[in-house]
């Protein structure tokens, strides 16, 4: 994904770097082995377990700040606005996470060693400038992950409603209408999420004052030199992965969620 969002204009008469995800698939393990496939991943991956557990945390605070009881029935634009707050939760931990995937895959790509890891790009970013050089792309993450957090909660509850059965709880939902319903969430989520998602790798990877006016600098770059629909670079990578890496999230909350009340259901 981040490979194809990156990889630079051609130039006249020369072939892009990567003509689309399968191209993109197939010289990544040629060149590099199974490992590249998974380059620049344990910066998310130690990341992903505290993440998550904020993202829906976030949901959850977001769900009672607007009920008056626990028992209130919050309208879809209420939901949409808890998981805007979700995303807000969320950026803390996943823009250092993003910073160093994209700037390890896009060093992977170059054939370029200069860092060794993650935990070396991390010091060296910290080096380098320091706590701001970590968190480089902060804004653009936000502007991904709040608009798109909310639209995945609400279209997640969205979908649980209208699959439940007439008559039944939206709690007893089957466990393939759970999945079906966090795949196409996380579809859902995705379509919202990629322009911005383009824009913060261009920035995360752009050496140290290329954008000087940040997302505004490399939006009009990325539109003048090739046009409106390199907005959605790596659309399809990205959705090979969103249906099933989100239904079995969605699917693993609702179990957990079940446990839970089974063995405090007073808490």
């Amino acid at each position: 994904q981040v490979r194809l969002q990156t990889q630079p204009k051609p130039q006249p008469g020369q072939a892009p770097l990567y003509s689309g995800t399968l191209d993109c698939f197939r010289k990544t393990l040629v060149k590099e082995g199974v490992r590249g496939l998974y380059r620049g991943m344990a910066a998310p991956i130690i990341g992903v377990t505290p993440m998550y557990a904020v993202c829906f945390f976030g949901f959850g605070l977001g769900k009672r700040l607007q009920q008056r009881t626990p028992d209130d029935v919050l309208t879809y634009p209420q939901l949409f606005a808890a998981g805007m707050l979700s995303g807000v939760f969320t950026t803390a931990i996943m823009a250092p996470g993003e910073r160093i995937k994209c700037l390890l895959q896009i060093q992977a790509a170059t054939g370029e060693t200069k860092y060794s890891g993650s935990l070396d790009c991390a010091k060296q970013l910290y080096r380098e400038a320091g706590i701001r050089g970590v968190y480089k792309g902060t804004v653009l993450t936000l502007m991904r992950d709040v608009p798109a957090s909310g639209m995945y909660f609400m279209t997640y509850e969205w979908l649980k409603n209208i699959l439940t059965p007439e008559g039944k709880s939206v709690r007893d939902l089957s466990v393939p209408r759970i999945l079906f319903a966090g795949g196409l969430a996380g579809i859902f989520n995705w379509v919202v999420a990629i322009p911005p998602d383009v824009l913060k790798s261009r920035f995360q990877t752009a050496p140290p004052g290329k954008y000087a006016n940040g997302f505004r600098d490399v939006l009009r770059e990325l539109i003048r030199e090739e046009g409106i629909a390199s907005l959605y670079k790596g659309f399809t990578a990205v959705m090979i992965r969103a249906f099933p890496a989100n239904a079995a999230c969605f699917l693993g909350f609702e179990v957990a969620m079940k446990f839970l009340n089974w063995i405090a259901p007073d808490v």
